[in-house]
Parts: C-alpha cells; structure tokens; sequence
C-alpha cells in the first residue's frame, strides 16, 4: 500500500461511496483545513482546533506530511479524512503500532471509517512483517470511533483511566488491539 492509492469499491445502496486511500501531497491543504477548523472534527484529537492558514499549513508540513504512513481517505481524490500507522519505535515494542483516523463531520455516519480501517487490515501485516499487535484507543465519550473498531474486527480490551491529557485534560480511553494471527474481517 506504500505510495499506492488504494480502492473502495461500493457494494450495495447502503453501502458507503467509494473512496480511496492515497499519500497526502501539499495541495491538499485546503481539503485539510475543512476539518482542520472544524471543532467537532477535532473533539478527540491531540491537536486544537486552527483558526489560522498559516497555523494549519506549519502542522501540515511538518506533521502529516512527514508522518511514515499516514494516507488521506479521498472522495473523487479530495481529502476528506485521513488514516494513519504508527509503528512503536522502542526497540523492545517494535511489533506493536497504533492505527487512528479522522473524518470531517460531514461524512460521519456513512460507514467509511470502518471501510478505511478495514482496508488498512486488510494489509498492514504484510505491509509491516514484524508487526504482531495493531492497536487503537478511543474516548470513552466517542461511541462513534470505538463502534468503528469493534465493526473493523478489534478486540476491546480495558477502560485506561487517565491515560493521556486531551487538551488540558486527562482523559480516560478505552483500549483496543488486533493481533496479526486474529481472523480479519473484510466485509
């Protein structure tokens, strides 16, 4: 999937619009900034919400576009979410990585998130040898994303109290974790 755009094909009427996974390029910024300034989008991300081009265009730079893989969830190859792998870089935890994605609130609800993370499954292993256990934390106030992994075939596994702080604020998480010998579901 490296490099490559990557297709989901629409199955059905009740089935979300086909869409692909691609590379971020610069010109996607402006894409980038609709859910960028949108405070929902950004509810449950590390980052606040920019209310300045320039602001956005520095994180974008130096954040998703240098991030070792991190794809753009496209509709007629606009940018309207993005899905990222993070590979632990402790040398004793390398066969562990995070996955987390994000849509702009337009496109809740429509099932492409499970899709994107299901396509990323759907080859991540293979993708990353070594890697054993892919990983996921949600917010224990966003039902949403933790439907989305238990829809894409993670395992809930632990409420972490206090885990991280989001915006000034510890919060608890809800853990969740896919194995590499766990049955894939790409349905």
């Amino acid at each position: 999937m490296e490099g490559e755009i990557v297709h989901a094909e629409d199955k059905g009427d009740n089935r979300p619009p086909d869409f692909t996974l691609r590379p971020f390029h610069l010109y996607d910024i402006d894409d980038f900034m609709v859910r960028a300034t949108d405070d929902r989008a950004s509810r449950f991300l590390q980052w606040d919400t920019f209310v300045s081009r320039e602001a956005a265009l520095s994180y974008f730079k130096n954040r998703v576009l240098s991030h070792p893989w991190r794809r753009a969830i496209c509709l007629q190859d606009r940018p309207i979410g993005a899905i990222s792998v993070s590979p632990e870089s402790a040398d004793n935890s390398q066969f562990r990585a995070s996955i987390g994605y994000v849509l702009a609130p337009g496109y809740w609800g429509r099932g492409i998130a499970t899709r994107a993370v299901k396509m990323v499954v759907s080859t991540i292993f293979d993708e990353f040898p070594q890697l054993e256990r892919l990983e996921a934390v949600a917010d224990v106030e966003n039902p949403a994303s933790q439907r989305v992994l238990e829809k894409a075939g993670f395992v809930r596994e632990a409420v972490l109290r206090k885990y991280f702080i989001l915006k000034g604020t510890p919060r608890d998480v809800v853990m969740y974790s896919l194995l590499a010998a766990d049955p894939k579901r790409l349905d």
